[in-house]
């Protein structure tokens, strides 16, 4: 019984010792690797970097060096791939470093495809469609659905859907959300939107009077209701919409603006008491 006891309990520990021996495999600890024997990998999320943040790091380097690691695997001709910190790596060569601390990893290309973005994702502040490329080469090279890219990532499932579906907008909204001058909030009302035309004029609108989500969906229920061919009323409708959101918008003061017909209709002001209403047409501008 106690032989069948020791057994056991040797099994557990050479397994335990098959495990460790992986890991150590693995991972090969932290060493300073030569700038010049490092380069940049293909699965690389990150397309877009920003010139003023990376010389903020690079004098923030030459001050007190490199801190944080970058994460690298070693290629058959001695040289190292950047699996993840091209942003750091690009900083450490600008301030003239000619060594930087790296963790060597023993991965294979699945592997490192995985771990670069992961990593990336959760660590680098990747734009929303760098983010949905990522998320697009997870699904489609790693091939992890998007309920589990969703737990490794710490995303629900339909925000996984949400960056992903960021890559069916027109090559301008892209851009636009490349370059920070559209958020995701958005962008994301324009998805549903069939027609590219109307997608890129709305987008338009938002960059000229930097709409709100809100305001955006308004537009694209108009949009919608002009496509199936709604009449002039309730086109009208919609317009007064977007005028009651706007002046809520701009004055904080709540309007409620209902329309009976092309010509008529009413506009309610809801006040508390004669100090808010004078404070209510202050706002409106009305004496």
């Amino acid at each position: 019984m106690e032989q069948n006891k020791n057994k056991g309990l040797n099994s557990l520990l050479s397994d335990s010792d098959l495990v460790v021996q992986r890991k150590v495999a693995a991972f090969r600890g932290v060493s300073e690797v030569e700038i010049d024997k490092l380069e940049v990998g293909t699965q690389q999320p990150r397309s877009h970097f920003d010139v003023k943040s990376i010389e903020e790091l690079a004098e923030s380097i030459r001050v007190h060096g490199l801190i944080q690691p970058i994460t690298v695997r070693e290629k058959e001709d001695g040289k190292f791939e950047i699996i993840s910190g091209e942003r750091r790596f690009r900083a450490a060569k600008l301030a003239g470093l000619d060594k930087m601390p790296a963790f060597i990893r023993d991965v294979d290309d699945h592997r490192s495809i995985e771990m670069a973005l992961i990593e990336n994702i959760q660590r680098e502040n990747l734009n929303p469609i760098e983010i949905a490329l990522s998320y697009q080469r997870m699904v489609t090279e790693c091939q992890v659905s998007q309920e589990e890219l969703g737990k490794r990532v710490g995303k629900s499932r339909s925000a996984v859907t949400n960056y992903l579906r960021l890559l069916n907008l027109p090559t301008e909204v892209q851009s636009g959300l490349i370059l920070g001058v559209i958020s995701m909030g958005q962008a994301r009302p324009l998805i549903p939107i069939q027609d590219n035309n109307l997608q890129l004029d709305i987008y338009q609108r938002i960059l000229e009077n930097d709409l709100s989500a809100r305001e955006i969906e308004t537009l694209v229920k108009k949009g919608n209701a002009f496509e199936a061919g709604a009449n002039e009323l309730d086109l009208h409708r919609e317009d007064m919409r977007i005028e009651e959101i706007t002046l809520k918008g701009k004055t904080l003061v709540p309007i409620k603006i209902q329309i009976q017909d092309l010509n008529k209709g009413n506009v309610a002001i809801k006040f508390s008491n004669a100090e808010e209403l004078a404070e209510i047409l202050a706002k409106l501008e009305v004496s």
